[in-house]
């Protein structure tokens, strides 16, 4: 017997046939002998409409009533599962986050999970009762609703698992695990059995749209085994695969992947935007100035390239940060020109970062030569590079994304 968290997203409750379908694959672990609790997402689109109608009633308003607002798709999910659970013959209780409670920080409309107080859920669960919890909600400081931001259940899912000393957490989604890059842009990229953590949040953070960011994290920080399924497979077909591990990819400790590639996946976003500031005054401080306001406006930063002078009295600083946040980024830039000391400022939105990931990289030489040799033979500029000990990430115009992708998915190797 186990203890197993399942998590189904937006498109696995979709509407009623589909949460009949969510049903089936609970009872079948209920009857394998597992405790389950369940964490449930909005029916799809539920949550764009529900935030549509708060900026309809008011372009500025209350971000406490934003959350008593979308917090009801989840209610409604976790309401209609355990109804037809109970049709069903499987004992269920919905429960919503301030009942369990997760507690989170007071930044409503994003906030972050800060404690989970597990053991009513504990004992629901080892009486024989599927707890079925509302996702992406938890209580804050003040007593009312808190939402975690988009792709909070996948938090969610995560935090209840580490609360309740879960022996897994299953993220049940539209594909049936992590591919070595999107299947959509490359027709021979192939499902990953195993990702390391820190592999898994590279890929999150750098346009991987399998899992959210914070539950990547808080899945490494709690060990939190995870597997990424498909809540489309049939219920009733074989859920084991040979090693005794469910059919998927499982997110795991490094430690439990014995072979590890050089590189595990190649990763793009096109949530790019570059602002170049030309001819800025090359001293002490300049940087400080330039990105101080940024990071006061709550913008991410992420690619710096500064460029040497050859006079060494002016230089030029390049970076990106999410296209969402270019025109805002431009307007703090522009408002501290007497502070920074500029000629001019220029941008594109027009890019797309490609990313180069494995854990293998540690301990391979050559890994980005082979990644700038390969681009450069299809004739791909590179605006801007950064690395880190598992990753190279490049800026390119975004006309050659599947290109570069493509490319780099055969150059190591990854082409199924």
């Amino acid at each position: 017997m186990a203890r197993l968290v399942m998590k189904f997203g937006g498109t696995s409750v979709a509407d009623l046939e589909r949460i009949r379908n969510v049903a089936r694959h609970v009872k079948r672990e209920v009857e394998a002998g597992n405790q389950v609790a369940v964490v449930v997402s909005a029916m799809a689109g539920v949550t764009n409409t529900l935030v549509g109608y708060t900026r309809d009633a008011a372009a500025l308003h209350d971000a406490r009533e934003y959350d008593a607002v979308v917090a009801s798709g989840e209610q409604v999910t976790s309401g209609l599962l355990a109804i037809v659970l109970q049709d069903m013959g499987v004992e269920a209780r919905s429960w919503q986050g301030w009942q369990i409670p997760i507690r989170t920080n007071e930044a409503h409309g994003a906030a972050r999970i800060e404690s989970i107080e597990g053991q009513t859920l504990i004992e629901r669960l080892e009486r024989g009762q599927v707890a079925v919890c509302a996702g992406f909600q938890g209580v804050a400081p003040d007593n009312r609703l808190a939402t975690l931001g988009r792709g909070g259940s996948d938090t969610s899912a995560v935090a209840i698992a580490a609360a309740i000393q879960a022996d897994r957490c299953d993220i049940y989604t539209d594909v049936d695990g992590v591919y070595t890059t999107d299947p959509r842009v490359v027709a021979k990229a192939t499902r990953l059995e195993r990702v390391a953590f820190e592999e898994m949040l590279e890929m999150a953070s750098l346009g991987a749209k399998v899992l959210q960011v914070r539950s990547v994290e808080m899945a490494m920080v709690h060990g939190v085994r995870t597997f990424v399924r498909s809540s489309f497979d049939d219920p009733d077909a074989p859920q084991i695969s040979a090693d005794g591990t469910p059919v998927g990819t499982l997110i795991c400790d490094e430690d439990e992947i014995l072979e590890q590639q050089v590189v595990t996946g190649i990763a793009y976003s096109k949530d790019e935007a570059q602002i170049s500031i030309r001819n800025v005054a090359d001293k002490p401080g300049i940087a400080s100035r330039v990105f101080g306001p940024l990071a006061e406006g709550n913008i991410n930063v992420d690619m710096i390239v500064q460029n040497i002078s050859p006079d060494g009295k002016t230089t030029d600083i390049t970076f990106t940060v999410p296209e969402s946040d270019y025109e805002r980024a431009r307007k703090v830039i522009e408002e501290n020109v007497e502070e920074i000391g500029f000629e001019n400022i220029e941008g594109a939105t027009d890019v797309v970062k490609v990313s180069v990931i494995g854990m293998g990289m540690r301990s391979h030489a050559g890994v980005a030569a082979q990644c700038f040799e390969g681009l450069a033979e299809k004739g791909i500029n590179i605006r801007a590079i950064t690395t880190s000990e598992i990753k190279i990430s490049v800026l390119i115009d975004s006309a050659y994304t599947e290109l570069a992708v493509r490319t780099l998915h055969s150059l190591y190797g990854l082409d199924g």
